[in-house]
């Protein structure tokens, strides 16, 4: 093996990352990559650039703590209903209504838990809640946003929504799917979806540093030193401030912070300790999830049948994939709006992990370009001479 030839190979992601920092795409990142090669384990750190830029400089660090963003659909909700399942007490292809009977409302009947997870349920993508909540304040008088009345405030226009198409016809990636799906969690579980995802996740995968922080009303970010250990996220300009240390997308903020679709915080490392987990548990090294029921999560669900959606998780889509090249067939990921992102090559025990602030200040359209970079450096360095 030429490791110095595969040194200087991965020495490309850091030049990579100071250029994006160079063109201001991102303040800063933290990568963290390995892949086992001939009895060797390989791998890469690159932490660059900064955690916050305003309203003071903090620089990045190893452990600096992410707002995730989507990334909480396929660590924390999607692991949540596998674990459901194979304790038996949730079938895929149930019908939500089973578990929440209002959801059944406005012909929602067909519409299964495995529709939600394959983004093919026929729900609207997107509605922002967080503005008919703040419009229903000001008509009404009521408190509703942060409140325990917001996250029933979201679920029951959910209910009352009108599918777009048939379930199955069509796979559209949004977040009502997986805000469905934290309430079902819940009403299944008997637990808070931050309880749930602490006590059977990230405490077995040992992730010390994953959590939702929970907003309640009157309550706002960490301050001070706690709020260092941070990367800030956008200049919110309905929120006037600097978003740092409370989740950025609005609807999960709305729903006090926890949501089956956004609202998950870590750091580099526990990501890393996770895809780990999902790794070993396919080589049938470790046992914290159940092999075969794991393999049928990370397998593309063809809902329909041109869908690159596995159960929850995406997967490489040939010559317009966010993870370059080089990932094999057998590879499942995920990207977050803040600037996150995990592939997982299950078949060559690859881990990619790149975390980003690109929100903060303002959400730059080039940053998208970065991604596949740094993915085909790391591959074509873990790949190099095979």
């Amino acid at each position: 093996m030429r490791l110095a030839q595969i040194n200087r190979k991965l020495a490309r992601v850091d030049g990579e990352l100071d250029k994006s920092i160079e063109k201001t795409e991102i303040p800063g990142a933290v990568v963290l990559a390995r892949m086992p090669r001939e009895g060797h384990l390989i791998e890469h750190t690159s932490i660059r650039g900064l955690a916050a830029m305003s309203p003071e400089r903090v620089p990045m660090a190893r452990d600096t703590l992410f707002d995730l963003a989507s990334l909480t659909k396929c660590m924390a909700t999607t692991t949540a209903i596998l674990l459901l399942v194979k304790d038996g007490v949730l079938n895929l292809d149930d019908a939500v209504e089973k578990y929440l009977p209002a959801f059944g409302q406005r012909d929602k009947e067909s519409v299964t838990v495995r529709h939600l997870l394959t983004h093919s349920s026929g729900l609207k993508p997107w509605l922002p809640f967080h503005e008919l909540a703040r419009e229903k304040e000001l008509k009404k008088g009521e408190v509703i946003i942060r409140s325990a009345a917001a996250r029933d405030f979201v679920f029951d226009r959910i209910c009352r929504s009108k599918l777009v198409h048939e379930p199955g016809a069509a796979a559209v990636y949004g977040d009502l799917d997986f805000i469905v799906l934290g309430e079902l969690i819940e009403a299944v579980s008997g637990q808070s979806l931050d309880q749930f995802c602490a006590e059977k996740i990230f405490k077995p995968f040992g992730m010390e540093n994953t959590f939702f922080i929970s907003l309640p009303e009157g309550k706002g970010h960490p301050e001070g030193i706690v709020r260092q250990k941070f990367a800030a996220t956008e200049n919110c300009p309905w929120r006037e401030e600097i978003v740092w240390g409370e989740v950025h997308d609005p609807n999960a903020w709305m729903m006090g912070g926890v949501a089956g679709h956004a609202g998950l915080f870590s750091s580099a490392p526990d990501v890393l300790r996770f895809a780990q987990v999902l790794v070993d548990v396919w080589h049938d090294r470790s046992d914290l999830l159940p092999r075969e029921l794991l393999q049928s999560f990370c397998t593309r669900q063809k809902m329909p049948e041109n869908s690159d959606w596995a159960l929850g998780w995406d997967t490489p889509t040939a010559g317009a994939s966010s993870s370059g090249k080089h990932f094999s067939e057998n590879s499942i990921g995920h990207l977050g709006f803040t600037g996150t992102s995990l592939w997982i090559d299950l078949e060559r025990e690859a881990i990619v992990v790149l975390l980003t602030n690109r929100v903060h200040q303002v959400a730059k359209r080039s940053y998208f370009g970065l991604r596949p970079k740094v993915h085909d450096f790391i591959m074509e360095a873990f790949l190099l001479g095979t």
